[in-house]
């Protein structure tokens, strides 16, 4: 990776191992995009950054160049992604170059406003395929800004005669479903305006040209650090120019920057794949274990989590009997769901009263995680430290500490509101129960739940600040407990975002934990996120959300395409399902770094075929697990083939004892037969053997 600067042309050029990024400074000292996409000289890219595409029509843009970080003023008419209002009601921004910095690997572009007391910089950092985007803004005036937009960067593509975009979409329980779609000229906005970045979509965008397959083609892909309101907005000119700009807030959210306040954006990352879908994926997951994830060297444990067993009924008796069985069958993290604390039995009070609830545990919760301690597993404890029921202690001593507007309704939603974490004192507040629980419990684990949207949140910074001081306690709360892991759930997959997994060691990507609907879940997941970030479980049959009946194994195969976990009511699993859950389990164990750790290749689309794979390899080692879900009689069913293997090499399979060439496994798959039109799975493991 390299920074490098061409004086003479004003031009910058950034370089990982198999991408390029330039930008350079127009004759007004704007900086301008130049380049995204393959590997260029800085020759190469000055050559570009000469050509021009001039408009002649004086109801458009001069040029369609655009700009590295658009504002609004002038005459530009597309989407500004930094947009101020000063005290004198002026509302353009006028840059001029105040200078650079550059490193072997990041580069600042300063640059102030010709008027006004307003600077920024453009941040620009390479780590590894990836180039991380943000913005900084400071006020050196004597009054305050009003910041209407404030976005981390905007992109810009090649010109192609057509694009596609590619995003999820989805609801609480069908997180992830993967869309894509031409991309029509206009303005095509994904956002959110729920305070998390949401079930609904999530904060990462890829653009193809329209003919890019899992395997081969172009794609340009950008994702959000941010886990509150955010907003991606890309745009098909009628010229032809493709960009795209995005930050976190939504429309109709501002801020005032303060005399000698510095604001600053959430990182906008983005790559180049020359390689499909599948290699933009790769290159993200790498990204994600080399620089995000806080321990990605570590191998997630198999959690066994008690709600499907227990709901609401919590007591020390019953999950002494559930920690048993899961020791018995080789999970290595034991999680107390909702319902130990305050006056909880059921959602409609105590949330916000973090006491152990004496009746459920006389004792308090010592003797439950003595006992699991001694089992050989660690001990994990659900909490919501953001919202709180207004039939608790806390609201009744601080109603005033909710998001709320004067003269208007509190809406609750699930029986709850919403704390304003933006408030120091609430943030405080939340840090100092959450240090005393785990310091005096020996507490390993944390699943840290949010279960609603922001409702009377106002039009003003709290929509940052709450995210903030969120990050703020986890922040505090892992350098005072370095032995603390923590998954990032709300209401299941809605904090699905680099910014929560920077502070966390996994994500709950649902609530839905039916085998069949998680397949196209974890698909829609892959596509940004690891397999080692994605937690995903094992619960009862029927489903207990879904209705829906399946086989052991095939829960089974489906769940270990993540991390590994249990949630069902092992009280009523027949004693051969025990025995069968061990060994699937103790199996696991074995091909866990492969999955978790390894190359990740989506061999088949959930939306088109029943019929899907996952395979990883690592090293010498292939894991692939299949899973076909029900499907018409006498429709065929087409075995996917192999990636990313040696054609030259063979390749032994561990159950059958079969020697595959890797040439064959690359053209025609692995030969595989499944009875009936049930669900109905496999996992393989292939080692290649030694030439």
């Amino acid at each position: 990776m390299s920074v490098e600067f061409d004086v003479d042309h004003r031009l910058w050029l950034l370089r990982t191992r198999e991408s390029a990024y330039a930008l350079r400074l127009d004759e007004a000292g704007q900086p301008r995009h130049v380049h995204w996409g393959p590997p260029l000289t800085l020759e190469q890219a000055t050559q570009i950054a000469r050509r021009r595409n001039p408009v002649d029509s004086s109801f458009d843009e001069p040029g369609d160049d655009r700009a590295e970080l658009a504002t609004e003023g002038g005459a530009f008419f597309g989407v500004a992604g930094l947009s101020a209002r000063f005290a004198d009601e002026t509302q353009a921004l006028e840059w001029e170059f105040s200078g650079h910095d550059a490193s072997a690997d990041t580069l600042v572009v300063r640059l102030r406003d010709r008027h006004y007391p307003l600077e920024a910089e453009l941040n620009y950092r390479v780590r590894g395929e990836v180039v991380e985007r943000r913005a900084v803004l400071r006020n050196t005036g004597t009054e305050p800004i009003c910041l209407l937009r404030t976005d981390s960067a905007a992109w810009t593509l090649p010109r192609r005669d057509a694009y596609r975009v590619s995003h999820t979409t989805g609801a609480w329980s069908a997180e992830a479903g993967l869309l894509r779609e031409n991309l029509p000229v206009g303005e095509t906005t994904l956002t959110s305006r729920r305070g998390v970045s949401s079930h609904q979509a999530q904060p990462w965008v890829m653009l193809d040209d329209g003919t890019a397959t899992e395997t081969r083609g172009e794609v340009w892909s950008t994702a959000l650090a941010w886990s509150g309101s955010w907003r991606i907005t890309v745009e098909r000119s009628h010229t032809g120019r493709v960009t795209w700009t995005g930050g976190f807030g939504h429309d109709g959210v501002q801020w005032s920057l303060n005399p000698g306040e510095t604001w600053e954006t959430p990182v906008f990352a983005g790559l180049y794949a020359a390689d499909g879908f599948g290699g933009a994926s790769r290159r993200w997951h790498a990204y994600v274990r080399t620089f995000v994830q806080p321990h990605p060297e570590e191998l997630r444990p198999v959690v066994y989590n008690s709600w499907e067993a227990t709901g609401w009924d919590v007591d020390e008796p019953g999950q002494l009997k559930l920690a048993a069985i899961a020791a018995e069958v080789g999970a290595e993290l034991f999680v107390v769901d909702d319902g130990w604390f305050g006056a909880r039995t059921g959602d409609a009070a105590g949330l916000g009263d973090w006491t152990v609830n004496r009746d459920r545990f006389p004792e308090g919760l010592g003797p439950l995680v003595a006992e699991v301690h001694r089992l050989g597993m660690g001990f994990g404890l659900w909490v919501e430290p953001e919202m709180v029921n207004p039939d608790s202690d806390l609201y009744r001593a601080h109603p005033d500490w909710v998001l709320h507007m004067p003269h208007r309704a509190r809406t609750t939603l699930r029986n709850q509101l919403v704390l304003d974490f933006g408030r120091p004192e609430v943030a405080d507040w939340a840090y100092q129960w959450l240090h005393r629980l785990v310091a005096e419990h020996g507490i390993d684990y944390l699943k840290w739940d949010m279960n609603r949207a922001f409702t009377e949140a106002g039009p003003g910074r709290v929509w940052v600040d709450h995210v903030c001081a969120v990050y703020g306690v986890l922040d505090r709360l892992r350098a005072d407990h370095p032995a603390l892991r923590i998954q990032a759930c709300a209401g299941g997959g809605g904090r699905t975002d680099l910014g929560i997994l920077a502070r966390t060691d996994e994500i709950w990507a649902s609530d839905n934990t039916d085998a069949a609907d998680r397949v196209k879940i974890q698909h829609g997941f892959s596509q940004v996120l690891p397999a080692g970030a994605m937690a995903a479980w094992v619960t009862d049959s029927p489903n207990p959300l879904t209705g829906r009946e399946a086989p052991l194994e095939f829960r089974f195969h489906v769940a270990m395409a993540g991390v590994l976990g249990l949630g069902g009511d092992l009280t009523k699993w027949t004693g051969d399902e025990l025995r069968r859950t061990a060994e699937l389990v103790a199996l696991y164990k074995q091909i866990r770094p492969v999955v978790q750790h390894g190359a990740a290749y989506r061999l088949a689309d959930p939306a088109v075929s029943p019929l899907t794979a996952v395979q990883f390899v690592l090293g010498d080692d292939v894991v692939v697990l299949f899973a076909r879900r029900p499907h018409d009689h006498g429709r065929p069913i087409v075995t996917p083939v192999l990636q990313g293997l040696d054609p030259a090499a063979r390749y032994h399979d561990a159950e059958t004892g079969c020697v595959h060439h890797g040439a064959v496994l690359l053209t025609h798959g692995l030969p595989l037969e499944f009875a009936g039109t049930g669900p109905a799975s496999r996992l393989v493991r292939l080692r290649r053997e030694p030439r």
